[in-house]
């Protein structure tokens, strides 16, 4: 019996990382149903690593917690406890403090307080690791909200706390970080599959603030803002690659006493991906959308290296496929947008798509796994 294993990334806004696996699966299973199939959806970090993590870990545990939203509305959130030693917290910056749960946006004053809350929630219980998953943030704010939720106190010249989110900081005069509560024995982990500094043309700013409603003259002013905060925080250098993530929610958790990590690989380990990869016949992966920046810590890339290193081959389902598979070193590959004759029709049905596409892959690549 051969054992396919199938890990994809979600695809964003059309189908989970679960939901995908699923879908390969049946399809694959149309075509070979005496293959042996391991699903393990994958996440970079970003929207969805909580999803992964529980579908990985069979006793994972969502820990329930009401937080303050973007703007302070309550969001009934979670956060997922990861039994083991060391036990483990999985916090989603999208699940507390996240983009969809805005509409409209509001660039200059979301922040990250809940997202805070959250973390101190997993410290509460005890857990003595954190896996800090800053995708899908709403806000640019420096992490400023999640460090006053953790017991940072930022005033202004008067002594007065400074109003939440990214024009807050434009009166940040004093960081009171005397009460901040210790990081977790075995450490916070911020999982982030991007490079980018706090600060400068490829900073949280100039690159996320567009992305998150904010005007020209808007970035301008989040841009001063994080400059403040850095240089209030000098322990920490502005220009660590991945300080800018999460509209620089990485900058001011590594002020706290996190340290990053790749998001994509962090995922694998944990789920037990390299294992499952090791005398595999094929493994599968995929995400939305496969380009030139799929490369770049994303989870085909980390995906392709694992069955790389075990010598297994690796195929590709994406959604649109902008970029060669080949040259990435993928043995097959199949996109939702030419089995459904076009964009929109992919979109619209998407496990429809899925489950043709782990069908053709199945029928239409046996040399690999051979």
């Amino acid at each position: 019996m051969r054992r396919i294993v199938i890990a994809p990334d979600s695809f964003k806004g059309t189908a989970t990382a679960a939901a995908a696996a699923g879908a390969i699966a049946r399809g694959w299973s149309s075509v070979r149903p005496g293959d042996e199939l391991v699903l393990r959806p994958m996440a970079d970090g970003g929207e969805g690593t909580m999803d992964a993590f529980e579908a990985a870990v069979p006793a994972a545990m969502r820990m329930p917690v009401t937080v303050p939203g973007p703007l302070g509305v309550p969001v009934a959130a979670h956060w997922l406890l990861l039994p083991g030693e060391p036990s483990t917290g999985v916090v989603e910056l999208a699940a507390a403090s996240g983009i969809t749960l805005l509409d409209p946006l509001a660039p200059l004053d979301a922040h990250t307080r809940g997202f805070g809350e959250a973390i101190a929630a997993a410290l509460d219980h005890g857990v003595e690791r954190l896996l800090l998953a800053l995708g899908g943030s709403a806000s640019t704010d420096g992490g400023a909200g999640a460090l006053e939720a953790l017991g940072a106190v930022l005033l202004d010249e008067a002594g007065r706390p400074v109003p939440a989110g990214g024009r807050g900081l434009a009166r940040l005069a004093e960081a009171r970080l005397g009460g901040l509560r210790r990081p977790p024995s075995a450490g916070a982990l911020l999982l982030v599959d991007v490079t980018n500094p706090l600060l400068g043309p490829s900073g949280a700013a100039s690159v996320y603030g567009p992305q998150k409603g904010a005007s020209i003259a808007e970035v301008a002013e989040l841009e001063a803002g994080l400059a403040r905060l850095a240089g209030l925080l000098p322990a920490v250098d502005p220009g660590v690659p991945g300080a800018g993530a999460a509209g620089g929610t990485g900058y001011g958790l590594l002020a706290w006493g996190a340290t990053t990590a790749p998001g994509a690989r962090t995922v694998a380990e944990t789920i037990g991906l390299p294992a499952a990869v090791r005398g595999a016949a094929l493994v599968i992966t995929g995400e939305g959308r496969f380009d030139g920046q799929s490369a770049a810590g994303k989870v085909p890339s980390e995906v392709v290296r694992l069955a790389a290193d075990a010598g297994v081959a690796a195929a590709l389902v994406a959604g649109a496929v902008a970029a060669d598979p080949e040259r990435a070193g993928f043995a097959a590959s199949a996109s939702l947008t030419e089995l459904a004759g076009g964009g929109a029709a992919a979109v619209t049905e998407p496990l429809r798509w899925l489950e043709r596409a782990g069908a053709e892959l199945a029928a239409r690549y046996p040399a690999p796994v051979g």
